[in-house]
C-alpha cells in the first residue's frame, strides 16, 4: 500500500468517526443500517476510496455496544458473554486501540502488553492467530509480527505484546506492562495465582488497564473481580452476535440447552450462584477438570434405565468411569470418562448404547439400577450381548442420601472429569442435600453415583472391614 493510500485511509477514518460521533452514536454501523437508503448511498459515496479502505478496520463502526470500552475511570473491563458473543474480537480490538497511533509508526497509548490465556497454545491459536485474533483484525500496514520463539507480537511502531500461560503464574514475575488482555479467566485452573501475579505486573504508565473476556463461571476470582469498585462490566448473550454465527449452530444449542442452568451460563452469559445446599459447587467441579486420563485399574459403565420410550420419557443415564487403585483407598483416584446418556430410544436403544460404551472403553462391568424394570433390565441387556458382565443394584435410600458419599469424594479431591461432561455437571450443580432442584429426574447423576459407588465406595468399605481369622 502506498503512503498516499495510507493517508487517505487515515483521514477518511477520522472523518467517519466525526460523522457518527456528531450524531451522538457510539457505533456507526447501527446508525447506517437503520438510515434511509439515500442517506446510506450518500455516506458511502462521500467517504471516498480512502474511507472504503479504512472502513473494514474501524471496529467502533461495526462493534456491538458490549464490545466497546466503557467510559470513565476504570482499571479492569470485564466482557461477560455467551459462546460466540464476540468477546475475543472485542479483546483483540481493544489491544489494537491501546498500541496503535494515528499513523502506522506513531506511538499509541501503550507500549508493553501482556496476553494471558489458559495455556500458551490458547494465547497463540485464539488471541493472536485466531479468526477473531489480533493478526486477523489488524490492517496490513499496522499488522504486528508474531515471533514464536519469543512468544511476542511486535508492531511496526515498536509496541510489543508478550504471551503468558495462566498455568505458569511465576512467569509473570519480573516483566512489567501498561496493559493486559486476559482471556477466559473463569476457566483457568490456577486463576487466583495468575490474576494476582498479573496485577503486580501492571505497573507501567499513568493508568495501566486490563481487558478480561470470559464466559462466566461461579469461581471466586471472577466474583471478586466483578465486585471490585475499579471494575466495569459489559454483557451479552450468544444471540447478540447472531449475524456472524451459523443459524444451524444457534438452533442446535438452543434446542439442547434452552431453559437449563448451563444454557444461561454458556449462551446467555449469566453468572450463576450455587444452589443453596448444593452437593457439588461450581468451584468443586472446576477443580476436578482434566484433559486426559492415565491407565486405569478398573472401568465400569453405570446405568439408570428408563423403562418407557418416546420423546417425553426420562433420560436413561449412562456414565463411564474408572479408578486408579494405588495404595490404600484414601489414595484411590476416580475418573469420569464419558456421559453416554440417551433419551426416547426405549429399552433396546439404551441397552445398545450401554453395551457400546462398554466396548468403547473396555469396561469390565455394567452396573444398572433395577428399581424400575426389575428383571427386564438384565433380559434386555442380554439380548444385545448374552455375555455382558452385569450387576444389578437397587436403591434403598433417597437420591440425595445416595449422592452425599460421592460428593464427599469430590470435596476430598479424589475425582477427575474429562471434557464434554457439561450436561452431567449441569445436573450435579442442581443436586442439593434437600433433593434435586432441576426439572425432570437427575438420571445422569444417578448413573454417576452408581459408577463411583461400584469403583470406590463399596471396595473401600470392604477394605476397611475387619478380617476374621479362623483357627
Amino acid at each position: 500500500m502506498s503512503n498516499n493510500e495510507k493517508d487517505r485511509r487515515e483521514s477518511s477514518g477520522e472523518a467517519m468517526r466525526s460523522t457518527w460521533t456528531g450524531l451522538g452514536l457510539r457505533s456507526g454501523a447501527g446508525w447506517l443500517a437503520s438510515a434511509p437508503a439515500e442517506i446510506r448511498e450518500r455516506f458511502l459515496s462521500d467517504i471516498g476510496e480512502g474511507g472504503l479502505l479504512a472502513l473494514p478496520f474501524l471496529f467502533e463502526f461495526w462493534a456491538h455496544e458490549h464490545q466497546l470500552p466503557p467510559e470513565g475511570d476504570w482499571r479492569s473491563w470485564v466482557i461477560l458473554g455467551g459462546r460466540g458473543a464476540g468477546k475475543t474480537r472485542a479483546g483483540a480490538e481493544w489491544v489494537r486501540a491501546q498500541v496503535e497511533g494515528a499513523k502506522p509508526l506513531d506511538a499509541g497509548r501503550c507500549r508493553r502488553v501482556a496476553l494471558l490465556g489458559e495455556t500458551y497454545d490458547q494465547v497463540r491459536d485464539v488471541m493472536v492467530m485466531g479468526d477473531s485474533g489480533i493478526l486477523a483484525c489488524s490492517p496490513p500496514d499496522r499488522r504486528p509480527v508474531w515471533k514464536a520463539t519469543e512468544r511476542r507480537l511486535i508492531w511496526p511502531n515498536g509496541a510489543e505484546a508478550q504471551a503468558f500461560s495462566a498455568q505458569d503464574p511465576e512467569a509473570l514475575r519480573g516483566p512489567q506492562f501498561d496493559a493486559a488482555w486476559a482471556d477466559e479467566l473463569a476457566k483457568w485452573k490456577r486463576a487466583a495465582e495468575a490474576w494476582d501475579m498479573l496485577q503486580f505486573a501492571l505497573r507501567l504508565g499513568d493508568r495501566p488497564r486490563v481487558c478480561v473476556t470470559t464466559t462466566p463461571r461461579n469461581v471466586g476470582v471472577l466474583k471478586r473481580l466483578l465486585g471490585a469498585p475499579s471494575t466495569m462490566v459489559t454483557h451479552a448473550p450468544t444471540e447478540a452476535n447472531r449475524a456472524n454465527l451459523a443459524q444451524s449452530f444457534l438452533e442446535e444449542v438452543r434446542a439442547r440447552y434452552a431453559g437449563t442452568r448451563l444454557g444461561r451460563q454458556e449462551l446467555d452469559g449469566v453468572l450463576l450462584a450455587d444452589a443453596e445446599g448444593a452437593l457439588w459447587t461450581g468451584e468443586m467441579l472446576d477443580r476436578c477438570r482434566a484433559t486426559q486420563a492415565p491407565a486405569l485399574d478398573r472401568v465400569v459403565v453405570a446405568m439408570d434405565p428408563s423403562v418407557s420410550g418416546g420423546a417425553g420419557a426420562d433420560e436413561c443415564g449412562i456414565v463411564v468411569a474408572g479408578v486408579q487403585m494405588k495404595g490404600p483407598p484414601q489414595d484411590w483416584l476416580a475418573w469420569v470418562l464419558a456421559d453416554r446418556t440417551v433419551q426416547g430410544v426405549g429399552p433396546s436403544g439404551w441397552a445398545r448404547a450401554a453395551v457400546a460404551a462398554m466396548d468403547e472403553f473396555g469396561a469390565e462391568r455394567l452396573v444398572a439400577e433395577v428399581n424400575q424394570g426389575g428383571q427386564l433390565v438384565e433380559e434386555v441387556l442380554r439380548q444385545v450381548n448374552p455375555l455382558v458382565p452385569f450387576r444389578a443394584v437397587r436403591a434403598t435410600r433417597g437420591k440425595a442420601a445416595r449422592a452425599e458419599p460421592v460428593a464427599a469424594l469430590y470435596e476430598q479431591g479424589r475425582v477427575r472429569h474429562l471434557p464434554e461432561l457439561d450436561l452431567l455437571e449441569e445436573q450435579m450443580s442442581q443436586m442439593t442435600a434437600h433433593g434435586f432442584e432441576g426439572s425432570g429426574s437427575p438420571d445422569r447423576v444417578d448413573a454417576l453415583v452408581w459408577a463411583l459407588h461400584e469403583l470406590v465406595i463399596a471396595p473401600a468399605a470392604a477394605w476397611r472391614r475387619p478380617r476374621v481369622r479362623v483357627l
